[in-house]
């Protein structure tokens, strides 16, 4: 095959029951794709066609909701009679199954980061009206040390409706006990599914072991699994009770939602960070900073990982100074914790408090120039994100916009302020 529609192939990059995968060129986006094309008896089987059909459209219009730095972005899909096949980002990177095999464990802490990243992806997916059903290391990609991408949502292409809650998803050793059951899913049947992952990935074998799907769907749903520490020692109790709970047959046990499961994530990464006085910033870390801060109140998670990825993150003694009155600048700063001083001449003007930016005229007033009118420096240990002016720049014009807002916001509170310190004159 040299073409497929207007994309030409480069090469196979893998083959599964119902569709095969390849490499491909976007011409007119000038950008390297993956294209998942349908085998053509999953199409035209008389008993499943319609349904084939109906899934693999409903995978499509889905997926173009679903624009999040943590799920494969679907750019395009096709469905005729001669070929159906759905056009996909690439990611050059392999599924997390290699790093389920217990000689091929990962540092618990990178593990933690990558379920944390998962449980804000299948957060974000759940707002979109989406619940994915086959979470499994297959469908999480690895790109870089802990950057995933969550693929096959939908799982339009390898189920019927009767197998969609049984069998027909992957494996069953990942299915919770009520999908298991055919009983109506909600969230909750991602969150066991991500929990059996997180087992695997910290154990390096699954939590059930069966030699057929029966044993293995009885004992899912009536049998408790090893606790994690008994085949890896070094797992904390704070991380096995994560993984426990996640994986808990009952859903009044369970995590209720993405978000404590990813807030009790991302306090162990916090919390081991404390210990071993890291002075590098998890990405968890970073992620629940941002958003605790009033400044990005109005900007969604994509935007909060963009902003993520555009900023510098350092600690600041007592006394470094950040800004100096009179130079040029081409950045601006947000204090995630701790304070600092503004000085004009040698007074002071104001003392800034954690969630408060600075030097933003920088960015605003370039037209104007972006000399430095006061000096700034650290009365506290604290936490400063730095945002250069060309990094905003080169930013998606939805974060752009969401920073002209914030920006604007703050103007008009110290315009405010200004004129009541005027009237009380």
């Amino acid at each position: 095959m040299e073409t497929i529609g207007k994309y030409k192939v480069t090469r196979k990059l893998g083959e599964g029951a119902t569709s095969e995968v390849y490499l491909c060129h976007d011409p007119f986006a000038n950008r390297e794709v993956a294209i998942k094309v349908v085998f053509p008896d999953s199409l035209t089987d008389v008993e499943n066609r319609k349904l084939f059909r109906k899934l693999f459209i409903t995978e499509a219009s889905l997926a173009g909701k679903l624009s999040h730095p943590h799920i494969v972005q679907i750019f395009d899909a096709v469905v005729d009679e001669g070929i159906s096949y759905v056009v996909m980002e690439y990611v050059d990177g392999g599924t997390l199954e290699p790093h389920c095999n217990a000689d091929a464990l990962e540092p618990i802490d990178k593990i933690v980061e990558i379920i944390f990243k998962c449980t804000r992806a299948l957060d974000f997916a759940n707002r979109a009206g989406v619940i994915h059903r086959d979470i499994k290391p297959a469908n999480i990609l690895l790109h870089g040390e802990t950057d995933i991408k969550i693929s096959d949502f939908g799982s339009a292409l390898v189920a019927t409706s009767m197998s969609t809650q049984i069998s027909g998803i992957g494996s069953p050793a990942y299915m919770s006990p009520q999908q298991i059951k055919e009983h109506p899913l909600t969230l909750q049947t991602d969150i066991y599914s991500l929990g059996v992952v997180m087992y695997q990935l910290l154990t390096g074998q699954l939590p059930f072991q069966a030699t057929n799907n029966f044993s293995m769907m009885y004992q899912i749903t009536n049998v408790e699994p090893p606790p994690p520490a008994s085949l890896r020692p070094e797992i904390s109790p704070a991380v096995e009770q994560i993984v426990r709970r996640a994986m808990q047959k009952e859903l009044e046990q369970r995590y209720p939602d993405w978000d404590e499961f990813s807030d009790d994530l991302a306090a162990i990464i916090s919390s081991e960070q404390a210990v071993q006085k890291k002075e590098a910033f998890a990405d968890s870390e970073k992620f629940n900073i941002l958003r605790d801060l009033p400044f990005f109140s109005h900007f969604g998670d994509a935007e909060l990982w963009e902003v993520m990825r555009i900023s510098g993150w350092e600690y600041a003694k007592p006394g470094k100074a950040l800004m100096f009155e009179g130079q040029t600048g081409d950045f601006f700063c947000l204090l995630a914790s701790g304070e600092v001083k503004v000085i004009k001449q040698g007074k002071l003007l104001n003392i800034l408090n954690a969630g408060e930016c600075f030097g933003e005229m920088a960015y605003i007033s370039r037209e104007n120039g972006s000399v430095r009118s006061a000096d700034v420096v650290c009365l506290s240990e604290s936490r400063v994100i730095t945002i250069r002016n060309d990094d905003l720049d080169r930013a998606s014009d939805v974060c752009r916009h969401k920073f002209d807002r914030a920006f604007m916001a703050i103007l008009v509170e110290r315009l405010s302020l200004s004129n009541t310190r005027l009237i009380g004159v």
